[in-house]
């Protein structure tokens, strides 16, 4: 078997549909054909595919194929960080002590299951001994999972991927990143300030990188009533990977200390 450009020896790779499995023996039966030719003997017309009623069940799918990948997982982290982060880059190598110290600390690693960030952390759980899981996300041009990923799923849907990511989280640690990575971070926020989610800790994690917006947020949004000083509180900054992990690991002691201490406040009874 020979190795990649990086000296890593490639693993078996099997697919499930839509979902991506490494290492183990390879499947003789998956091996040589795809889903769509074990089910078709000819090409069809696929018109029926575009119509909403049929979209919402392709919809149901991703949810029930990512439920039932994700379900047994271990208690996680998702780490969310720029897919254009290259490799010799100080924050590629963050991503790989993260990844590392992340495992070593008996979480599994979820990230976006791109190159860049994403391979890091991957890299850094997967060398570690630690679960590495990849959520990918169907875009206009080839973006393959990175070859760290043990256990990968590719989505059609940005809505259902987030719901993976914030569904099976103890803890959101958000590395350097551009427009896709903003969008994880205040969905994360929005959840956790909103209590939809348990008050899981969300980690910036450069404070150089994101100081600008730390800024803005405090001196426009907060001056501006918009935020409060409560949810300024809610993003923990750090440049040390031991910290991260020492934060996550305090909220998830604390949660089970104290586990009614996030619940939602009663609804309201009308008279």
């Amino acid at each position: 078997m020979s190795s990649t450009e990086n000296g890593r020896r490639p693993r078996p790779t099997r697919h499930r549909g839509p979902i991506t499995l490494r290492g183990g023996e390879p499947d003789p039966q998956a091996e040589g054909s795809t889903t769509d030719q074990r089910l078709l003997d000819r090409r069809g017309p696929t018109d029926w595919v575009h119509a909403d009623p049929w979209r919402v069940l392709r919809i149901q799918s991703e949810f029930v194929e990512g439920f039932g990948l994700l379900a047994e997982l271990p208690r996680a982290v998702s780490v969310f960080g720029s897919a254009r982060t290259p490799r010799d880059s100080p924050y590629y190598e963050t991503g790989v002590q993260l990844g590392a110290a992340l495992a070593e600390a008996g979480y599994a690693v979820i990230t976006g299951g791109g190159p860049g960030a994403m391979e890091a952390a991957n890299k850094g759980a997967c060398d570690a001994g630690g679960m590495s899981v990849g959520l990918g996300i169907e875009l206009p041009f080839e973006q393959e999972l990175n070859e760290w990923v043990d256990v990968g799923i590719s989505f059609r849907y940005f809505f259902v991927r987030k719901t993976m990511f914030v569904k099976y989280a103890q803890a959101f640690v958000i590395l350097p990143g551009g427009f896709g990575t903003l969008d994880e971070l205040f969905e994360a926020l929005t959840l956790v300030q909103t209590r939809k989610v348990t008050r899981f800790p969300v980690i910036l994690f450069g404070s150089q990188y994101w100081s600008g917006l730390l800024d803005w947020i405090r001196s426009t949004m907060a001056e501006a009533g918009t935020v409060s000083q409560k949810d300024l509180d809610l993003l923990h900054v750090t440049d040390d990977v031991a910290e991260a992990v020492a934060i996550i690991s305090a909220a998830e002691a604390e949660r089970e200390r104290d586990p009614a201490a996030d619940a939602p406040p009663p609804a309201p009874v009308d008279d």
